[in-house]
C-alpha cells in the first residue's frame, strides 16, 4: 500500500469537507437553521468517493463499484434530507433548536464546530473507502460480493422507511399522530437499522483488502452514534415533546431498532 496516495487522498478529502461544512456553517448562520448540516454530511460522502476513485491507486472496477455504491446512497439520503428540510427552512428541526437554547449565550460559535466535526466525521467513517480504493487485488472476492448484497439490501430498505415516513407526514390528517405505516410499525428507527446496515455492508466489503478489519471501527461507530448521541435519543426527545402520551404507547409496541415484531 503506498502510503503517500493514502496520505493525499485522506487529506485532499479532508480539505474539501471541510471547506464544504464552512461555506454551510456560514449559510445556517445566516438563516438561522442549523438543520442543513444533515444534507451536506450526506453529500460529503459522495465528495470523498470520487476524491476516492480519482487517486486511489487500486483495481479501476473495484473503485468504481465501492465508489458508485458511495455515491448513490450519499445522493439518495442527501436528496431525501434536501427536500426534507428545504421544505421548512424558516422553521429549525426541534433537536437543533434544543442544541441552541443549550448552547446559549454564543450558539453559532460552537455550531461552527460542531459543522467541522461533522466533516471530521466524514473522513473517519470514509475509512473502508480508503482501504478498499487501495487494494491492487485484480479480481472481487467473495467478501466484496457478500458486502454488496447487504449494502442493496439496505439501501433499498433505507429508502422505504423514508417513503413510507414521507408519505405519512404528507397526509394533512396525520398531523400529531405517531406513523406506524409499514415498517414503522414494528421498528420506532427501520431508517438508523438500515442506515447502520448500509455500513455493515461497506465493512463486509472492505474485509478483503488489506487492513480492512480495521473498518470494523465505522458500523460500531454508526451503533454508538445512533444508539447514544445523535440518533435514537434526540429524535426520541423531540418525539416525546411533541406526541407525549402516543409516543409513550408507541415505544411500549414497538422495537427500538430492529424492524422485527409487534409486540403485544
Amino acid at each position: 500500500m503506498d502510503k503517500h496516495v493514502l496520505l493525499q487522498m485522506v487529506l485532499t478529502s479532508f480539505v474539501a469537507c471541510s471547506l464544504v461544512m464552512l461555506i454551510v456553517w456560514y449559510w445556517a448562520y445566516r438563516i438561522k437553521n442549523a438543520g442543513v448540516v444533515d444534507i451536506f454530511w450526506a453529500f460529503n460522502f459522495g465528495i470523498t468517493a470520487v476524491v476516492c476513485y480519482l487517486l486511489g491507486s487500486g483495481f479501476d472496477i473495484r473503485k468504481a463499484l465501492i465508489c458508485s455504491m458511495v455515491i448513490i446512497w450519499s445522493s439518495r439520503l442527501g436528496i431525501y434530507l434536501l427536500i426534507r428540510v428545504g421544505s421548512h427552512l424558516k422553521e429549525e428541526e426541534g433537536r437543533y433548536k434544543q442544541l441552541r437554547k443549550e448552547w446559549q449565550p454564543h450558539p453559532d460559535r460552537k455550531f461552527f464546530g460542531f459543522f467541522q466535526m461533522q466533516a471530521a466525521s466524514n473522513i473517519y467513517l470514509a475509512i473502508p473507502f480508503f482501504i478498499i480504493c487501495m487494494n491492487t487485488s485484480p479480481e472481487l472476492s467473495i467478501l466484496e460480493k457478500i458486502g454488496f448484497v447487504i449494502w442493496l439490501i439496505a439501501i433499498i430498505g433505507e429508502a422505504t422507511a423514508d417513503a413510507q415516513l414521507k408519505k405519512f407526514k404528507n397526509d394533512a390528517s396525520n398531523k400529531g399522530k405517531v406513523c406506524q405505516a409499514g415498517l414503522w410499525n414494528y421498528s420506532r428507527h427501520p431508517n438508523y437499522f438500515f442506515e447502520w446496515m448500509i455500513w455493515v455492508g461497506y465493512f463486509t466489503f472492505a474485509l478483503a483488502s488489506p487492513y480492512g478489519w480495521i473498518s470494523i471501527l465505522c458500523p460500531l461507530t454508526m451503533l454508538y452514534l445512533i444508539f447514544k448521541l445523535t440518533g435514537i435519543p434526540l429524535t426520541e426527545e423531540q418525539s416525546l415533546r411533541s406526541k407525549g402520551d402516543l409516543y409513550k404507547e408507541y415505544q411500549r409496541t414497538t422495537s427500538v431498532f430492529v424492524p422485527w415484531f409487534k409486540k403485544k
